[in-house]
């Protein structure tokens, strides 16, 4: 008896073409099944995902032209090269120390004074019992958010200006000497984070908040029954339990470390406080589109999203370093 073996032909990697089609086949099916179960999902999505893809993506290609000396009736493929000679021009400009130390110093106000008020207005608010109050102050500190950056400079401008501003026509009731709180550098900076504090502490509480009510119950019970006091939970329950959502969030404040915003420092920024308040943000507008250095603009703006991915890339490393989830 003559026993026939049938050899079945295999891919390079070993797999029957057969057995790889049905499988490459349910794949496909599965993956449109689950498509479709959440298209809603999908849906919600896509608006958020359109924006950045338009306005943060496409974009990307015209930073090109911060290696050419870019002309726009030549464009981008008709404009000369000229390598690195903007980032040259960037670091070697007697403005790059003062306007990287003006970023730096208003980076700091952000993260050492902003950055923990959120977090211990939420923990305040978790503690409040009267639900009345505490939604009556949710929305109290939620209303400045709203507010455009014109109306909250404009605001402190009609305090504060020593024109006839409210603040200063008090002082010098009082015997003092008017303030300049938008000429001086040192005030400026000091209400440029408290104007920051006023507007976004709100806001930024509810993520925190949202942390907080998601925390078992039946850890408090627990550390009741060991004789801890609301403070002791906080530390040891509370905190440890929001601390993924600190670490997440600091990450991405850390990648902002070059990037505080265009309209609230350019709304504040005058010619007798320029030393103190002028940043990477306004001086790309002003290079920009103010003077027409298009390559120039584009070259420091280039400059500025390579050390916030640098910043976050490492920051990420560093909180899974230490055993935190990080951010991906």
């Amino acid at each position: 008896m003559v026993r026939e073996t049938v050899v079945v032909a295999k891919d390079p990697k070993g797999v029957p073409p057969a057995l790889d089609q049905k499988t490459l086949k349910e794949t496909r099916k599965n993956s449109l099944a689950r498509l479709m179960k959440n298209k809603y999902l999908y849906l919600m999505i896509a608006p958020g995902l359109l924006y950045f893809i338009i306005f943060k993506y496409f974009p990307m290609g015209g930073l090109m032209i911060a290696f050419q000396d870019y002309q726009p009736f030549l464009g981008i493929t008709g404009s000369p090269w000229a390598g690195f000679k903007h980032f040259i021009r960037l670091f070697t400009e007697p403005t790059f120390f003062m306007l990287l130390s003006n970023t730096l110093f208003l980076f700091a106000l952000n993260l050492f004074i902003f950055f923990p008020i959120p977090i211990i207005l939420a923990l305040m608010l978790n503690e409040v019992r009267v639900k009345m109050f505490k939604n009556a102050v949710q929305t109290v500190i939620y209303i400045p958010h709203f507010m455009s950056w014109v109306i909250i400079v404009s605001i402190s401008y009609v305090f504060l200006t020593v024109d006839g501003g409210l603040i200063n026509e008090m002082i010098a009731k009082a015997g003092g000497e008017k303030i300049g709180f938008l000429t001086d550098g040192s005030w400026t900076r000091a209400m440029y984070i408290l104007q920051i504090v006023w507007k976004e502490m709100g806001w930024s509480t509810i993520i925190y908040l949202a942390a907080v009510t998601a925390v078992d119950p039946q850890l408090y019970e627990a550390a009741k029954m060991d004789g801890a006091n609301r403070l002791r939970q906080i530390w040891h329950v509370t905190l440890p339990a929001i601390r993924p959502v600190i670490i997440i969030l600091l990450i991405l404040k850390i990648g902002q470390t070059l990037d505080l915003g265009f309209e609230h420092v350019y709304l504040l920024l005058n010619s007798l406080n320029r030393e103190a308040m002028e940043i990477f943000d306004t001086y790309v507008y002003t290079a920009g589109l103010k003077n027409g250095q298009l390559s120039y603009s584009t070259a420091v703006g280039l400059f500025k999203g390579l050390v916030g991915l640098i910043l976050v890339i490492g920051a990420n490393k560093l909180a899974k370093k230490f055993g935190e989830d990080g951010l991906y």
